[in-house]
């Protein structure tokens, strides 16, 4: 297996695993706000983590520690924050046609600060992938009314600084350890979740948590946070930007099927379609990557 399949599988597996993770998040988040929430899962993150750390030791140096903490700012503090924020000022259905944009930010953002080449098949795969993804969330479902500009505005806020984040991580784990880079970016995380969590649990203290709520924070927390993200950085350590970049498109597709397995949903013939192109562009991008790892 070449590395950039390894790579394009390891962000699919991410995307799938966050694809999956609203579920549970859902119902976590009834009891346990936004932002305390994501302070506690990147708290559970930087703890398994360093478990693994501890297992097998890698070091970033000093001069690189204050931009990796940035990077992990803008991704799990910026970037999450206005994704909170868009969601609870615009709809779910919003959430996911404007977020779907994000693949496009990565090969901008590649192109920019890694001159990576926007070359034709690649914009093939974009398109056929996005298209996809408009079809299997239903893009007649969007809404911009007034009322909800800014939580519109948010959540291209969080697809834009998402991607920046992605880009930033491949330039950096060109030269670092991704194990590592993931676990310092979790601390830069904390530098915006935990205050905001404290203004938070000021105006709304936590109850009591029942075992199936500590449960299902430690799946947020090791699963969804730790295990996930280490593979999307893997991935964009080992892929290209803007092909691994591609892989996002599985969280609409997981989220679909699960709504099918667990909550009766029916699976729409569009939504067979959307997954079909979803998965020829994604083949076209590890194609046209690994033609041009070839050449």
């Amino acid at each position: 297996m070449t590395s950039t399949t390894r790579g394009l599988l390891a962000g699919l597996t991410a995307a799938a695993i966050w694809g999956g993770m609203y579920v549970v998040s859902k119902a976590v988040l009834e009891v346990i706000p936004p932002f305390t929430l994501l302070a506690i899962r990147l708290l559970l993150g930087l703890l398994a983590l360093g478990l693994w750390l501890a297992l097998r030791p890698a070091r970033i140096s000093r001069t690189d520690l204050a931009p990796v903490l940035a990077i992990g700012l803008l991704g799990y503090g910026l970037s999450l924050g206005l994704q909170f924020v868009g969601t609870r000022l615009s709809t779910a259905s919003n959430g996911a046609v404007i977020t779907s944009a994000t693949p496009a930010f990565v090969f901008l953002f590649a192109a920019w600060l890694l001159g990576e080449r926007i070359t034709p098949r690649r914009l093939a795969a974009l398109a056929l992938a996005t298209l996809g993804v408009l079809v299997v969330v239903d893009v007649r479902a969007a809404q911009l009314a007034p009322d909800l500009f800014w939580g519109n505005l948010a959540l291209v806020g969080a697809g834009i600084t998402w991607a920046a984040y992605s880009v930033l991580v491949r330039r950096a784990t060109r030269r670092l350890d991704t194990l590592p880079v993931t676990f310092v970016a979790f601390a830069g995380g904390l530098l915006v979740a935990l205050p905001a969590a404290a203004l938070e649990l000021q105006a709304e203290p936590l109850a009591p948590l029942t075992p199936l709520l500590w449960l299902g924070l430690l799946y947020l927390g090791v699963v969804s946070t730790a295990v996930a993200a280490y593979l999307w950085n893997k991935a964009f350590e080992l892929v290209e930007a803007g092909p691994a970049g591609l892989t996002f498109f599985a969280q609409p597709l997981v989220g679909a099927l699960l709504g099918a397995a667990l909550l009766g949903e029916r699976l729409t013939p569009a939504f067979l379609l959307g997954g079909l192109l979803i998965a020829l562009g994604v083949f076209l991008a590890l194609s046209a990557t690994q033609a041009a790892v070839k050449s």
